[in-house]
């Protein structure tokens, strides 16, 4: 008798099933992970291993790694292009972050040696910032200091930044082929692509110091 009553006891309806699931998911301890796991793979192994987000009064506190170099972005630039960059260099200075930008025709010393302000600025600075144009690709300085970069860091991810200006993708420089490039089609949007590289490596840079302490 128990297994004819089963076998004809009527079933939820569709709205009661959905209730049960809301009143399980959310009475489970592990809630958080059911709904992680409706997103893609990729999405939730990056939120599961994503590390503690480091804010800018971390990376502009007076402790931050980010004061182990007098600059924090060194812009090579040829001398006909300087229009555009002062405008890149006055952007980043104005972010919350307050960018250290290092501007040749700016803050070279009087009476030094130009191989020796090029080599002293890529050493000083945390990122480069490649601003890759046809004058670029005439500019014999532009070229030395670029390879002054990639002999300092040749790997780390984030510290060179080439950005491609009035360049076909043919001409971008094969020594640095193997790095994605911001385009300044729209000005406004290259110049936030820029900063959020640099923000992004200093954060990083930030991150991996105070590892290293603990």
């Amino acid at each position: 008798g128990w297994f004819r009553r089963l076998l004809h006891k009527p079933k939820p309806s569709s709205s009661e099933s959905s209730l049960n699931a809301v009143c399980s998911s959310s009475s489970s301890p592990s809630s958080s992970s059911a709904e992680s796991s409706s997103s893609s793979p990729s999405t939730t192994l990056a939120r599961s291993t994503r590390p503690s987000p480091i804010s800018v009064s971390d990376i502009n506190s007076s402790d931050s790694a980010r004061w182990s170099k007098s600059y924090d972005v060194c812009i090579c630039h040829s001398e006909v292009d300087l229009e555009v960059v002062e405008e890149l260099v006055s952007y980043l200075e104005g972010q919350p972050e307050s960018f250290r930008c290092f501007l040749q025709l700016r803050d070279s010393a009087p009476g030094s040696a130009v191989m020796t302000e090029l080599c002293d600025a890529v050493q000083n600075s945390h990122c480069w910032v490649m601003l890759i144009t046809p004058g670029f690709l005439r500019d014999p300085w532009c070229k030395y200091q670029m390879h002054q970069a990639l002999a300092e860091a040749p790997m780390a991810n984030g510290r060179t930044i080439p950005v491609l200006k009035d360049v076909d993708r043919k001409d971008y420089p094969r020594e640095l082929r193997n790095l994605y490039y911001i385009s300044m089609a729209l000005k406004e949007n290259s110049f936030r692509q820029i900063r959020d590289t640099v923000v992004r490596y200093l954060r990083e840079l930030c991150r991996s110091s105070a590892s290293g302490m603990d």
